[in-house]
């Protein structure tokens, strides 16, 4: 509130006895220093909100990284038990590939002789004249003793199987006139074959 002084407006009286001018009136404004505390006020206010705003968006913003974390952990943990599970299941399919292997390579390995001495046989019972008494075999080689009625019998025999491409080498091992049959003149025979592909069959492939 304003108030302005009147009695100043009243003629005062002077040393003489003169009556001096009336002085201008005085007007007081009550409250200038606590404007500075309003605005004062003011300024704190605002940076108190500030701060509550400030601490509330980081209070959110923590709060939701706390369940971004959250989630994500989880779904770490739902990886790493998937991980866990594909290499168990790759480990057994690992196994099981690795018997189903070594049966083939089994089967392979009874087959390959049995279809080796039938290919011989064949070669035998094509042959005239000649017959086995035995077969053996080391692995790399194939030693066959046999009887043939001629040493040319004997040479059919070597053609033949060099023919079937199974033997690298056929070579003869001994060849001499069997003195123990008397009805016939016989021929005993022994043959050395190296198993394997012969030059002529690879350079075919």
């Amino acid at each position: 509130m304003i108030r302005i002084n009147l009695s100043s407006l009243a003629p005062a009286k002077s040393k003489r006895g003169r009556r001096a001018g009336p002085s201008m009136p005085t007007i007081s404004v009550p409250g200038e220093g606590s404007s500075t505390i309003v605005l004062a006020l003011i300024v704190f206010g605002a940076v108190g909100i500030g701060i509550v705003v400030s601490w509330l968006y980081l209070d959110r913003t923590s709060t939701q990284l706390k369940k971004d974390m959250q989630v994500a952990e989880a779904e770490n943990r739902r990886l790493a038990e998937v991980k866990t599970k594909y290499e168990a299941s790759k480990k057994k399919a690992d196994m099981f590939e690795r018997r189903v292997k070594v049966i083939d390579d089994l089967k392979e390995a009874q087959k390959g002789p049995v279809t080796l001495l039938d290919l011989v046989a064949e070669t035998v019972n094509k042959t005239d004249a000649v017959w086995l008494n035995s077969v053996t075999s080391d692995g790399k080689n194939l030693d066959f003793i046999g009887m043939a009625l001629s040493p040319d019998a004997v040479a059919d025999l070597m053609a033949n199987l060099r023919k079937t491409g199974a033997f690298k080498s056929v070579d003869i091992k001994e060849t001499a006139q069997d003195a123990s049959v008397k009805e016939v003149v016989a021929f005993k025979f022994e043959l050395i074959c190296e198993i394997g592909f012969s030059s002529k069959v690879q350079q075919k492939a």
